[in-house]
């Protein structure tokens, strides 16, 4: 059993920040620079990022309750537990926080685009800091890659 959840916590890991690299640095810009409509690429993209968050949520729960099984309250102390708890925070805030803040300064904009309204101003705003916390999210994932035997241990 041990083994079948050391595999898991790896998986977890794996799939976690592979889907933060493969989906916001590889299919998103794609996304824009193939697609002409940008309305419909972002609305692809954030598609995929809800997806994505989702994904580290889960993963993050399980990365969690890992940690705290094989160390008890010593995973408290761990350097991996809490840069998984910060990687979740980040996940959490742009998911809960930040996009809908953004789902609601495009419907505020209808009928037009939103960067072709009043509104373009604030939505690039607060899209360069959802942009910049998915960046240190996914710094902190490399960083989790690199540490995650520390975990296991």
């Amino acid at each position: 059993m041990r083994k079948l959840a050391d595999a898991l916590y790896s998986l977890a890991i794996t799939l976690w920040v592979g889907a933060l690299f493969a989906i916001g640095y590889l299919a998103a810009p794609v996304l824009f620079a193939q697609f002409a409509d940008r309305a419909l690429a972002g609305s692809l993209a954030g598609e995929m990022f809800k997806w994505v968050a989702w994904l580290g949520m889960a993963s993050a729960a399980y990365l969690l309750s890992f940690l705290v099984a094989r160390r008890s309250f010593g995973a408290f102390k761990s350097a991996v537990f809490w840069l998984v708890m910060l990687m979740l925070a980040l996940s959490l805030a742009g998911y809960f926080g930040i996009a809908p803040l953004l789902a609601q300064l495009k419907a505020d904009a209808l009928p037009r685009h939103v960067m072709e309204s009043a509104l373009r101003d604030r939505f690039a705003t607060w899209h360069g800091i959802s942009s910049g916390l998915y960046l240190i999210e996914s710094l902190l994932g490399l960083w989790l890659v690199i540490w995650q035997e520390r975990g296991k241990r």
